[in-house]
């Protein structure tokens, strides 16, 4: 089927833009996900999402749910605590802060090392926690905190978590598929991502991909929730190779399109193309005389939070919406009583999209008076 949908550049961190082919791909004739063969397509996309991070299908499995990255969040969290064990939450940004959230509404014992947002944490603070809560079994951080474009060093955590014997949950929700991970060298017990984010799919579909043991030992913890299960999911789909409840069917086969497209790309290729986006991105945002809020030693290269600039004349929807209306969506930022916005290097999209973008957003400074270069106090 030969459609041109109309382009839109999101620099939004998720969704993310999408190919064509990946769009038409939803385009299927009407089936019921009970069939064989849709049967073989779930089983397909499950031998990807290994493949992507590495992970030996003997010793890992993708288990897939329906909804958003804060799914999988909820889903580790609740189903992988034993019976009087406690959780510790690396908690440096929004998204591990939401995992404390979670441990809050189901009332799960759990540590908040509470950290700076534009910090990595100190290995010698998360091993004193660890030493002295011999209780936690579970670790749970964030990769890569698209609120600010913090990047934390999972591999170095894990091998602590490990040499204590706790198990290791890393939200990769905004690094799978982009920044190359290898589960076994990372130390990574669990990791997880949503279709819409690094495999350039569809919203409505999320996945976790953990050790098989240790979802497998999760049968006999406490059940905390029904849908959010992680092992009762795992047990349907072994033994029927099928999502126990309905699927998002369509979102199925968007998926494996652009698993396709993941493949013929390559991991590297696609990396370096990550990461030339980004360059052009801080490139850009620096000889405008914006501030990014991270360091560039600790940052993802995946998300560049730029601060507001202290300027009467900026105002972020204004600018907003003269790029949106021009085909470009920027997003605001994660930090409380700090304004500023984000601009990202996720999804089906180029250098010369960047490029392209600066010129209309330096179109949108211009017509509303700010500065360039932007000014700070």
């Amino acid at each position: 089927m030969d459609v041109k949908v109309e382009r839109k550049v999101l620099l939004n961190p998720g969704p993310a833009t999408t190919t064509d082919t990946v769009k038409m791909a939803q385009i299927v004739p009407d089936i019921c996900p009970r069939e064989k063969e849709f049967v073989g397509i779930m089983r397909e996309i499950e031998e990807g999402l290994l493949k992507i991070v590495h992970a030996d299908p003997k010793e890992y499995a993708a288990v897939l749910f329906c909804g958003s990255g804060t799914i999988n969040m909820d889903i580790c969290l609740n189903s992988l605590l034993p019976e009087g064990k406690k959780i510790l939450v690396i908690n440096n940004g929004a998204y591990s802060s939401r995992g404390v959230e979670i441990c809050n509404y189901y009332g799960l014992e759990h540590i908040d090392m509470k950290l700076p947002i534009n910090q990595q944490p100190d290995l010698k603070e998360v091993e004193k926690v660890l030493q002295e809560n011999p209780d936690i079994a579970l670790v749970y951080i964030t990769h890569h905190e698209t609120g600010t474009g913090l990047l934390n060093p999972i591999r170095e955590i894990g091998a602590l978590v490990h040499r204590y014997g706790a198990r290791f949950v890393v939200d990769t929700t905004s690094t799978y598929a982009m920044r190359p991970i290898n589960i076994h060298e990372d130390n990574v017990d669990f990791c997880m991502a949503s279709a819409q984010k690094g495999i350039m799919a569809m919203t409505g579909l999320s996945f976790i991909i953990g050790r098989r043991d240790a979802i497998e030992a999760s049968a006999e913890y406490p059940k905390r929730s029904y849908y959010c299960n992680l092992y009762l999911q795992y047990q349907y789909f072994m033994e029927h190779g099928e999502m126990h409840f309905t699927p998002p069917v369509q979102v199925i086969y968007a998926t494996r399109q652009a698993l396709k497209e993941y493949f013929a790309e390559g991991e590297q290729a696609k990396w370096e193309r990550h990461r030339k986006v980004f360059a052009a991105i801080r490139r850009n945002l620096t000889e405008l005389g914006f501030h990014i809020f991270i360091p560039e030693e600790i940052q993802s290269e995946l998300v560049a939070a730029a601060l507001y600039p202290d300027d009467p004349n900026w105002d972020f929807g204004k600018v907003h919406d003269y790029c949106y209306e021009r085909g470009f969506t920027i997003y605001p930022g994660k930090v409380e009583k700090k304004g500023m916005f984000r601009l990202c290097a996720l999804g089906a999209i180029t250098e010369q999209d960047i490029e392209d973008f600066f010129v209309v957003f330096r179109e949108a400074l211009t017509k509303y008076n700010v500065s360039i270069p932007v000014m700070y106090q």
